[in-house]
């Protein structure tokens, strides 16, 4: 007995704990300063050491988290109702989805269980007396979250309704807990780039406050009902539900036009897929980097479709500026040096890539915590992934051993020339890149970029960029001078051609007068010989006497 009481008086001390950290976390709060809201949040992770299911400590700290801009940590707290983790975690998120799936797809309960499962103990039946009846008539209607559109005619607290079982107290959610735990969660994904996640949780936590709001105007009577929204409205849920819908139609902006993007660049209208990726990258409003990363890739695969491989390289640079760690950035810039005959460079990004695709398969897990955009990329590819790699880095590295270090690159592939083309269009050519790719200008998209994650910040973005930008402006100026002095060589060779051939004329002329005028001499030798022989016939034969 003596233990029963000493048992209940320690759980009734650490509740009246939790509630006495919950009531210093609310006052710290209100105040909207940084350094009360931080130490407001060391208030509630000692409550929630106490009550680790503790609603209103979990909802208020996520609050808190918000505030700050930590957002990497609300989803490493609330990530199991983030749903491509749910999606994981079933094993259903090995299937690689476009960018604007979510979209276009209904959002339905089968595909994204947004709702926690929560376990229900045991049917317990019991009698029914007038006493309990009276208390669950008198609770109104209530919501379970096990049954979304259902209604639920009982009690929360009571464990039993009539002979049906509903969830214990501990496990249940209130359906208003739900929706601001959902706001705060959409908000936090919108930032760190989970955009399709973003939209169903921002939707799903406006359908459950409209749905909260309409059952609880029909349970309760005018008066109170008026009184109870401006208490919800007064803690905030009102102002996060207005501004997600603001954030909503901005999150299926940005993937009506990612997604009319891929469908262009499957349909091989590259000049279209550049044009819609160029207005979300270049837009007014800010957007996640993580997001971005993926826009600047699919911009680079557009960009090689049409043959312009300088652009197609510098998106690839930007997005690994972005995303180090980004393995379709890596392969994709990899490809892209293959393909234009720079295998020391490509060798980089392969050894760099076989670096994470180990990383990879020791640690059993995609780098990065479970949330992380992925961009396509499923673990259980990274095996087959690997050894393709491995045989690909020694084909190349025997074809660089017996070029005997000589590096030819195709630089009017890189520069977007014809061959043989004229000295004034690869002057206009030259002029557009080096315009468009100087290093000075390079980091400047990281201003229309907003970094939440704690790997990645923007200093080392900027210099990241700069240092890609200055290699590929190198590599550039280089191709330049070479196409410049070959076709500086085919002109001095057409000069010569050309005055070899002026000069024909001329030498034919010359030779031609030079055999026609010896023979008109030799008409008059030949008149003189006959009259010197004429003279000696009538000479006489006799001597002539000299005196």
């Amino acid at each position: 007995m003596a233990s029963s009481e000493s048992k209940k008086h320690w759980w009734v001390s650490n509740r009246k704990l939790v509630g006495k950290y919950l009531r210093e976390a609310r006052v710290l709060v209100a105040t909207w300063e940084n350094s009360n809201v931080s130490s407001a949040v060391g208030l509630l992770d000692a409550a929630l050491a106490l009550s680790q299911r503790h609603e209103d400590a979990l909802e208020l700290k996520a609050r808190s988290l918000l505030f700050l801009r930590r957002f990497r940590d609300v989803a490493d707290m609330l990530q199991d109702c983030i749903p491509s983790c749910a999606t994981v975690g079933t094993g259903e998120g090995d299937s690689s989805t476009s960018v604007g799936s979510a979209a276009s797809a209904p959002l339905n309960g089968a595909r994204f269980s947004l709702l926690r499962e929560e376990s229900v103990g045991a049917c317990a039946f019991s009698c029914i007396s007038i006493a309990d009846l009276k208390r669950k008539v008198s609770a109104g209607f209530s919501w379970s979250p096990r049954d979304e559109g259902h209604w639920s005619f009982g009690d929360p607290q009571a464990e039993t309704v009539i002979g049906t079982p509903i969830p214990s107290p501990s496990v249940q959610t209130p359906p208003m807990v739900l929706c601001c735990r959902y706001l705060v969660l959409g908000h936090a994904c919108c930032r760190l780039g989970l955009m399709e996640d973003a939209l169903v949780l921002l939707q799903t936590g406006r359908r459950l406050a409209a749905v909260a709001s309409r059952r609880l105007s029909v349970s309760l009577s005018g008066d109170r009902f008026e009184s109870h929204s401006a208490s919800v409205g007064s803690s905030g849920a009102a102002i996060e539900s207005a501004s997600a819908s603001q954030l909503i139609s901005h999150i299926k902006l940005l993937l009506r036009r990612t997604s009319a993007a891929t469908s262009a660049l499957e349909v091989g209208a590259a000049s279209e897929s550049v044009r819609h990726f160029s207005k979300v990258l270049d837009g007014r409003r800010v957007i996640p980097a993580a997001f971005a990363a993926g826009c600047f890739v699919g911009r680079a695969s557009a960009h090689r479709l049409a043959g312009r491989l300088a652009e197609a390289i510098a998106d690839c640079n930007r997005a690994l500026a972005v995303e180090p760690y980004c393995i379709t950035a890596l392969r994709a810039r990899a490809d892209l040096l293959e393909s234009v005959g720079a295998l020391p460079d490509c060798l980089l990004d392969l050894d760099h890539l076989k670096l994470l695709y180990d990383s990879i398969l020791r640690d059993g897990k995609l780098p990065g915590p479970a949330w992380r955009p992925r961009h396509g990329v499923r673990y259980r590819d990274v095996a087959a992934e690997h050894r393709a790699l491995v045989a690909r880095v020694q084909q190349l590295k025997s074809q660089v051993a017996a070029a005997a270090g000589f590096v030819n690159v195709d630089y009017y592939a890189l520069t977007g020339v014809r061959r043989g083309c004229t000295k004034s269009e690869l002057e206009r050519a030259n002029l557009l890149l080096m315009l468009r790719h100087k290093p000075e200008k390079a980091a400047a998209f990281v201003d229309r970029l907003e970094f939440c994650d704690d790997h990645r910040d923007p200093d080392s973005a900027r210099d990241q960029a700069k240092m890609s930008a200055t290699i590929l402006y190198r590599m550039l100026q280089k191709g330049y001078s070479r196409i410049m002095a070959t076709v500086a060589e085919a002109a001095e060779r057409k000069q010569v051609i050309k005055e070899k051939r002026s000069s024909a004329p001329i030498q034919t002329t010359f030779l031609l007068e030079t055999a026609s005028s010896p023979s008109a001499p030799a008409l008059f030798q030949e008149m003189f010989c006959r009259e010197i022989m004429g003279a000696g016939c009538v000479l006489p034969h006799g001597a002539i006497s000299v005196k």
